[in-house]
Protein backbone atom coordinates (compact mmCIF):
# COMPACT_ATOMS: atom_id res chain seq x y z
CA UNK A 1 0.00 0.00 0.00
CA UNK A 2 1.49 3.32 -1.66
CA UNK A 3 0.89 6.22 1.31
CA UNK A 4 3.21 8.84 3.65
CA UNK A 5 2.15 11.47 6.15
CA UNK A 6 2.57 14.92 4.90
CA UNK A 7 2.68 16.91 7.34
CA UNK A 8 2.81 16.83 11.63
CA UNK A 9 1.29 18.64 14.25
CA UNK A 10 1.81 18.82 17.94
CA UNK A 11 -0.12 19.74 21.11
CA UNK A 12 1.84 19.58 24.45
CA UNK A 13 0.85 20.04 28.01
CA UNK A 14 2.61 22.63 30.20
CA UNK A 15 6.44 22.13 30.48
CA UNK A 16 7.73 20.93 34.18
CA UNK A 17 11.12 20.04 35.55
CA UNK A 18 10.74 16.29 36.79
CA UNK A 19 13.85 17.20 39.71
CA UNK A 20 11.35 20.39 40.79
CA UNK A 21 8.63 18.53 41.35
CA UNK A 22 9.60 15.01 41.35
CA UNK A 23 9.17 14.85 45.14
CA UNK A 24 5.16 16.33 44.96
CA UNK A 25 4.49 12.87 43.24
CA UNK A 26 6.65 10.46 45.09
CA UNK A 27 9.03 9.61 48.59
CA UNK A 28 12.02 8.84 46.57
CA UNK A 29 12.35 11.42 43.87
CA UNK A 30 16.00 10.83 43.21
CA UNK A 31 15.16 7.49 41.92
CA UNK A 32 13.01 9.02 39.48
CA UNK A 33 15.05 11.76 39.21
CA UNK A 34 18.01 8.87 37.74
CA UNK A 35 15.70 7.62 34.97
CA UNK A 36 17.18 10.84 33.37
CA UNK A 37 13.76 12.81 32.12
CA UNK A 38 14.66 16.36 32.12
CA UNK A 39 11.47 17.91 31.58
CA UNK A 40 7.85 16.51 30.80
CA UNK A 41 4.23 18.10 30.04
CA UNK A 42 1.13 18.25 32.34
CA UNK A 43 -1.50 19.37 30.94
CA UNK A 44 -3.97 22.16 33.01
CA UNK A 45 -6.61 20.14 34.61
CA UNK A 46 -9.29 21.52 32.31
CA UNK A 47 -7.59 20.32 29.14
CA UNK A 48 -8.60 17.03 28.20
CA UNK A 49 -7.20 14.43 25.14
CA UNK A 50 -9.92 15.97 23.15
CA UNK A 51 -8.84 19.21 23.44
CA UNK A 52 -4.75 18.22 22.70
CA UNK A 53 -5.82 16.14 19.76
CA UNK A 54 -8.25 19.13 18.20
CA UNK A 55 -4.95 21.76 18.58
CA UNK A 56 -2.41 18.63 16.97
CA UNK A 57 -4.84 18.10 14.10
CA UNK A 58 -5.60 22.18 13.24
CA UNK A 59 -1.81 22.23 13.07
CA UNK A 60 -1.11 19.35 11.05
CA UNK A 61 -4.31 20.54 8.71
CA UNK A 62 -2.59 23.90 8.29
CA UNK A 63 0.56 22.66 7.20
CA UNK A 64 -0.80 20.64 4.55
CA UNK A 65 -2.76 23.29 3.46
CA UNK A 66 -5.99 21.12 4.02
CA UNK A 67 -9.60 21.66 5.56
CA UNK A 68 -11.76 18.91 7.20
CA UNK A 69 -13.76 18.74 4.98
CA UNK A 70 -11.04 17.17 2.34
CA UNK A 71 -10.74 14.32 5.05
CA UNK A 72 -12.15 10.85 3.94
CA UNK A 73 -11.20 9.43 7.19
CA UNK A 74 -10.46 10.17 11.04
CA UNK A 75 -8.78 7.88 13.23
CA UNK A 76 -7.98 8.60 16.73
CA UNK A 77 -5.59 6.70 19.28
CA UNK A 78 -5.74 7.14 22.54
CA UNK A 79 -3.04 5.92 25.66
CA UNK A 80 -5.18 7.22 29.13
CA UNK A 81 -8.34 6.78 30.43
CA UNK A 82 -11.06 8.68 28.29
CA UNK A 83 -12.86 11.60 29.48
CA UNK A 84 -15.86 9.79 29.75
CA UNK A 85 -16.93 6.28 29.52
CA UNK A 86 -19.62 4.56 26.69
CA UNK A 87 -18.33 8.16 24.81
CA UNK A 88 -16.45 7.93 21.10
CA UNK A 89 -13.13 10.42 21.26
CA UNK A 90 -13.07 10.12 17.99
CA UNK A 91 -16.56 11.23 16.98
CA UNK A 92 -15.49 13.70 19.38
CA UNK A 93 -12.72 15.00 17.47
CA UNK A 94 -14.16 15.23 14.70
CA UNK A 95 -16.84 17.43 15.80
CA UNK A 96 -14.45 19.36 17.59
CA UNK A 97 -12.78 19.84 13.89
CA UNK A 98 -16.46 20.42 11.99
CA UNK A 99 -15.47 17.75 9.60
CA UNK A 100 -18.82 16.15 7.72
CA UNK A 101 -20.25 13.25 8.56
CA UNK A 102 -17.29 11.11 7.93
CA UNK A 103 -16.03 7.48 8.89
CA UNK A 104 -13.82 7.65 11.89
CA UNK A 105 -12.09 5.30 14.35
CA UNK A 106 -11.11 5.05 17.95
CA UNK A 107 -8.06 2.91 19.00
CA UNK A 108 -7.16 1.79 22.60
CA UNK A 109 -4.25 -0.36 22.67
CA UNK A 110 -2.22 1.45 24.94
CA UNK A 111 0.89 3.25 23.90
CA UNK A 112 0.72 0.24 21.17
CA UNK A 113 -1.78 2.30 19.06
CA UNK A 114 0.06 5.37 17.72
CA UNK A 115 2.26 3.31 15.27
CA UNK A 116 0.13 -0.07 15.18
CA UNK A 117 -2.64 2.56 14.08
CA UNK A 118 -0.96 3.05 10.73
CA UNK A 119 -1.29 -0.91 9.83
CA UNK A 120 -4.90 0.02 10.30
CA UNK A 121 -5.14 2.42 7.99
CA UNK A 122 -3.22 1.25 5.41
CA UNK A 123 -5.94 -2.11 5.36
CA UNK A 124 -8.87 0.41 5.18
CA UNK A 125 -6.89 2.26 2.32
CA UNK A 126 -6.38 -1.21 0.51
CA UNK A 127 -10.36 -1.66 0.75
CA UNK A 128 -11.08 1.66 -0.17
CA UNK A 129 -9.81 2.87 -3.37
CA UNK A 130 -11.61 6.17 -3.13
CA UNK A 131 -10.22 6.90 0.08
CA UNK A 132 -7.28 9.53 -0.67
CA UNK A 133 -6.78 11.36 2.73
CA UNK A 134 -6.75 10.40 6.19
CA UNK A 135 -5.96 12.05 9.30
CA UNK A 136 -4.57 10.68 12.57
CA UNK A 137 -3.84 11.47 15.89
CA UNK A 138 -2.27 10.40 18.65
CA UNK A 139 -3.03 11.45 22.53
CA UNK A 140 -2.19 10.76 26.08
CA UNK A 141 -3.78 12.77 28.22
CA UNK A 142 -2.96 10.92 32.17
CA UNK A 143 -6.07 10.98 34.14
CA UNK A 144 -3.99 11.63 37.78
CA UNK A 145 -7.31 10.38 39.73
CA UNK A 146 -6.22 6.78 38.16
CA UNK A 147 -2.46 6.67 38.37
CA UNK A 148 0.30 8.61 39.63
CA UNK A 149 2.32 9.54 36.44
CA UNK A 150 5.59 8.77 38.17
CA UNK A 151 4.64 5.31 39.54
CA UNK A 152 3.15 3.38 36.63
CA UNK A 153 6.53 2.15 35.35
CA UNK A 154 9.97 3.29 34.73
CA UNK A 155 8.90 6.25 33.05
CA UNK A 156 7.28 9.72 33.71
CA UNK A 157 4.05 9.90 32.06
CA UNK A 158 3.64 13.35 30.03
CA UNK A 159 0.07 15.00 28.14
CA UNK A 160 0.70 15.68 24.50
CA UNK A 161 -0.89 14.58 21.15
CA UNK A 162 0.55 14.31 17.48
CA UNK A 163 -0.96 14.60 14.39
CA UNK A 164 -0.80 13.29 10.88
CA UNK A 165 -1.94 13.66 7.25
CA UNK A 166 -1.02 10.60 5.42
CA UNK A 167 -2.46 10.95 1.95
CA UNK A 168 -2.35 7.94 -0.50
CA UNK A 169 0.59 8.12 -3.14
CA UNK A 170 2.71 10.19 -0.71
CA UNK A 171 6.27 8.98 -1.55
CA UNK A 172 7.74 10.90 1.48
CA UNK A 173 7.98 9.40 5.16
CA UNK A 174 6.24 6.13 3.19
CA UNK A 175 4.92 3.36 5.63
CA UNK A 176 6.15 -0.31 4.79
CA UNK A 177 4.90 -2.55 6.94
CA UNK A 178 3.43 -2.62 10.69
CA UNK A 179 4.19 -6.07 13.10
CA UNK A 180 2.59 -6.80 16.13
CA UNK A 181 2.51 -9.57 18.34
CA UNK A 182 1.00 -9.92 21.90
CA UNK A 183 1.54 -12.25 24.81
CA UNK A 184 -2.00 -12.55 26.34
CA UNK A 185 -0.92 -14.11 30.14
CA UNK A 186 0.70 -10.74 30.55
CA UNK A 187 -2.41 -9.32 29.76
CA UNK A 188 -2.90 -7.73 33.46
CA UNK A 189 0.26 -5.56 33.84
CA UNK A 190 -0.57 -2.17 34.41
CA UNK A 191 -3.78 -2.08 34.34
CA UNK A 192 -6.10 0.38 36.30
CA UNK A 193 -8.01 -1.51 39.67
CA UNK A 194 -10.49 1.45 39.70
CA UNK A 195 -13.01 3.24 37.08
CA UNK A 196 -14.17 -0.23 35.49
CA UNK A 197 -17.05 -2.27 35.29
CA UNK A 198 -15.81 -4.50 37.56
CA UNK A 199 -15.01 -1.88 40.22
CA UNK A 200 -16.20 1.40 39.49
CA UNK A 201 -15.64 3.45 42.09
CA UNK A 202 -12.11 2.93 44.41
CA UNK A 203 -12.36 2.34 48.58
CA UNK A 204 -13.19 5.80 50.20
CA UNK A 205 -9.05 5.57 51.35
CA UNK A 206 -7.50 5.30 47.73
CA UNK A 207 -5.63 7.99 46.01
CA UNK A 208 -4.00 7.81 42.48
CA UNK A 209 -1.39 9.08 44.17
CA UNK A 210 -0.68 6.69 46.61
CA UNK A 211 -2.30 3.79 45.11
CA UNK A 212 1.05 0.62 44.82
CA UNK A 213 3.33 1.28 41.96
CA UNK A 214 1.88 -0.65 38.56
CA UNK A 215 5.67 -2.35 38.65
CA UNK A 216 4.51 -4.37 41.66
CA UNK A 217 2.34 -6.77 40.03
CA UNK A 218 5.16 -7.23 37.39
CA UNK A 219 7.26 -8.56 40.72
CA UNK A 220 4.60 -10.62 42.05
CA UNK A 221 4.05 -12.08 38.62
CA UNK A 222 7.33 -13.49 38.65
CA UNK A 223 7.21 -13.86 42.54
CA UNK A 224 10.01 -11.39 43.25
CA UNK A 225 12.56 -13.97 41.44
CA UNK A 226 15.23 -11.91 40.49
CA UNK A 227 16.67 -14.50 37.97
CA UNK A 228 13.21 -14.62 36.45
CA UNK A 229 12.80 -10.95 36.64
CA UNK A 230 15.98 -10.57 34.49
CA UNK A 231 15.18 -13.15 31.68
CA UNK A 232 11.80 -11.53 31.63
CA UNK A 233 13.73 -7.87 31.06
CA UNK A 234 15.90 -9.37 28.65
CA UNK A 235 12.72 -10.95 26.95
CA UNK A 236 11.63 -7.61 26.35
CA UNK A 237 14.54 -6.46 24.73
CA UNK A 238 14.88 -9.76 22.44
CA UNK A 239 10.75 -9.23 21.53
CA UNK A 240 11.16 -6.00 20.26
CA UNK A 241 14.36 -7.17 17.94
CA UNK A 242 11.97 -10.19 17.06
CA UNK A 243 8.90 -7.81 15.63
CA UNK A 244 11.27 -5.70 13.89
CA UNK A 245 12.68 -8.01 12.02
CA UNK A 246 8.95 -9.15 11.23
CA UNK A 247 8.54 -6.01 9.79
CA UNK A 248 11.80 -5.99 7.83
CA UNK A 249 10.34 -9.25 6.66
CA UNK A 250 7.32 -7.95 5.57
CA UNK A 251 9.18 -4.85 3.63
CA UNK A 252 11.60 -7.51 2.09
CA UNK A 253 14.36 -5.32 3.63
CA UNK A 254 17.17 -6.08 6.09
CA UNK A 255 17.61 -5.06 9.46
CA UNK A 256 20.97 -3.94 8.78
CA UNK A 257 19.16 -1.09 6.67
CA UNK A 258 17.90 0.89 9.49
CA UNK A 259 19.26 4.40 9.73
CA UNK A 260 17.14 5.43 12.86
CA UNK A 261 15.25 3.79 15.57
CA UNK A 262 12.26 5.68 17.39
CA UNK A 263 11.35 4.06 20.77
CA UNK A 264 8.53 4.66 23.00
CA UNK A 265 10.38 7.79 25.12
CA UNK A 266 11.69 5.58 28.09
CA UNK A 267 14.75 6.17 30.62
CA UNK A 268 17.97 6.68 29.61
CA UNK A 269 18.98 3.27 31.02
CA UNK A 270 16.46 1.67 29.05
CA UNK A 271 17.17 3.49 25.64
CA UNK A 272 20.61 2.06 25.48
CA UNK A 273 19.79 -1.50 26.10
CA UNK A 274 17.18 -1.34 23.25
CA UNK A 275 20.08 0.62 20.87
CA UNK A 276 22.18 -2.09 21.88
CA UNK A 277 19.75 -5.08 21.47
CA UNK A 278 19.17 -3.76 17.72
CA UNK A 279 22.49 -2.59 17.05
CA UNK A 280 22.18 0.78 16.52
CA UNK A 281 23.91 3.77 18.42
CA UNK A 282 21.84 5.33 20.78
CA UNK A 283 22.74 8.76 19.06
CA UNK A 284 20.29 7.26 15.90
CA UNK A 285 17.43 6.77 18.57
CA UNK A 286 15.21 9.40 20.29
CA UNK A 287 17.03 9.43 23.80
CA UNK A 288 17.98 12.58 23.45
CA UNK A 289 13.74 13.73 22.94
CA UNK A 290 12.57 11.12 25.33
CA UNK A 291 14.54 12.92 27.72
CA UNK A 292 13.36 16.33 27.36
CA UNK A 293 9.28 15.32 26.93
CA UNK A 294 8.73 12.60 28.99
CA UNK A 295 6.31 9.04 28.21
CA UNK A 296 3.83 10.67 26.00
CA UNK A 297 2.20 7.31 25.59
CA UNK A 298 0.54 6.51 22.16
CA UNK A 299 1.85 9.88 20.70
CA UNK A 300 6.05 9.10 21.62
CA UNK A 301 7.26 7.71 18.35
CA UNK A 302 5.40 9.88 15.59
CA UNK A 303 6.44 13.18 17.50
CA UNK A 304 9.99 11.82 17.91
CA UNK A 305 9.57 10.77 13.85
CA UNK A 306 8.12 14.67 13.12
CA UNK A 307 10.82 16.42 15.46
CA UNK A 308 13.70 14.53 13.96
CA UNK A 309 12.41 15.48 10.42
CA UNK A 310 12.74 18.96 11.67
CA UNK A 311 15.83 18.58 12.77
CA UNK A 312 17.53 17.79 9.98
CA UNK A 313 18.63 14.11 11.52
CA UNK A 314 16.41 11.88 8.82
CA UNK A 315 17.43 12.17 5.01
CA UNK A 316 15.56 11.08 2.13
CA UNK A 317 15.66 7.20 1.16
CA UNK A 318 16.08 6.60 5.21
CA UNK A 319 14.66 3.76 6.73
CA UNK A 320 13.14 3.88 10.10
CA UNK A 321 11.39 1.90 12.99
CA UNK A 322 8.83 3.26 15.16
CA UNK A 323 9.10 0.03 17.94
CA UNK A 324 7.61 -0.11 21.34
CA UNK A 325 5.96 -2.04 24.26
CA UNK A 326 2.91 -1.84 25.63
CA UNK A 327 0.39 -2.77 27.39
CA UNK A 328 -1.82 -6.23 25.86
CA UNK A 329 1.25 -7.62 26.51
CA UNK A 330 2.22 -6.18 22.93
CA UNK A 331 5.23 -5.61 20.60
CA UNK A 332 4.97 -4.02 18.13
CA UNK A 333 6.76 -2.06 15.31
CA UNK A 334 6.24 0.09 11.65
CA UNK A 335 8.49 0.76 9.14
CA UNK A 336 8.83 4.38 7.37
CA UNK A 337 10.72 5.38 4.74
CA UNK A 338 11.72 8.89 4.58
Amino acid sequence: MNFGITSFGYAFGDTQEVARVAADYVPDPERVIGWGYKTFHRAPKNVHAVELAARAARQALERAEMTADQLGYLVYATSDHPEYPHWDSSAALARELKTPMMQTLLLNEGCASGVTGLGMIAGQLAIQPDLDNVLFVAVNRTSEFHRNRMTVNNAVHSDAAVAVILKRGHQDNRWLATAQITDPDLCDFFRSEYGGSIAPLPPLSWTGLTAPSGLLRVQEHFGRDPKRLNSFVHDLEQRVAGVVDEACRQASVPRSDLAWVIYINDGQDSMGEIADALSIPVERTNAELAAVHGHMGAADQLVSLGEHLQRGELHQGDLVALCGIAIGMRWYCTLIRI
